[in-house]
């Protein structure tokens, strides 16, 4: 039996890769010394336990990309509740409130036609990943059908780690993983940064002192 040709794409040279231009993030500050100058696009993953700051942070977070772009946070698990109420008071969303959405436990297929609109929303925090259902390949064609998007899933904590076996693929595949514990956030990023973010400094303090 004759083969059938298939054709494949050209391989990238080093001055392919060299010249090829990405939209960054500019962080200042205490934001660059935590994250570095990372993508604007791809794939960020948090994690921690539950009371730990971690939802305090995510906010804190999202209200520092609305400098950069529209940004919709998809309380899939929380929903619309008076916790993210008090989060969003807190964090003082309202001052950012021209760039920042919440999603009220918007289904990911609900998410995807929201995506595909030519507005669409340049950040979107997914809270939690755990609610999303999805398995490794649902995720892989997620982020490749929006390559222009910053994906910022944030999980539920197995230990020091995300929980469940998709969940840890994810913190794998992502450029920045943030752990958050003790209402401390300890990044790791391919692109620089890696400082410790202090979420809650009193609370922060005595955690730390009282796990010593």
């Amino acid at each position: 039996m004759q083969e059938t040709k298939r054709t494949i794409s050209r391989a990238l040279t080093v001055d392919d890769i060299l010249n090829k231009k990405f939209i960054d993030l500019n962080f200042d500050g205490e934001w660059k010394s935590i994250l570095g100058e990372p993508q604007a696009d791809g794939v960020w993953i948090i994690w921690g336990n539950s009371g730990h700051g971690k939802s305090r942070f995510c906010m804190m977070l999202a209200k520092c990309l609305t400098q950069f772009g529209k940004v919709a946070y998809n309380a899939l698990e929380e929903g619309a509740r008076k916790s993210i109420q008090k989060n969003i008071r807190d964090c003082r969303m309202t001052e950012v409130k021209k760039n920042f959405q919440v999603l009220n436990r918007e289904s990911i297929d609900d998410l995807k036609v929201r995506l595909r609109r030519k507005q669409h929303p340049r950040f979107v925090f997914i809270d939690s990943f755990q609610y999303t259902g999805l398995n490794r390949r649902q995720y892989i064609a997620l982020k490749e059908e929006f390559p222009d998007v910053l994906f910022i899933f944030v999980s539920h904590a197995e230990g020091k780690e995300p929980q469940g076996n998709t969940a840890k693929f994810v913190r794998y595949d992502a450029d920045i993983k943030i752990r958050v514990e003790g209402y401390k956030a300890f990044p790791m990023s391919r692109l620089g940064g890696g400082e410790p973010y202090v979420i809650w400094p009193e609370a922060a303090a005595k955690y730390w002192v009282d796990i010593k």
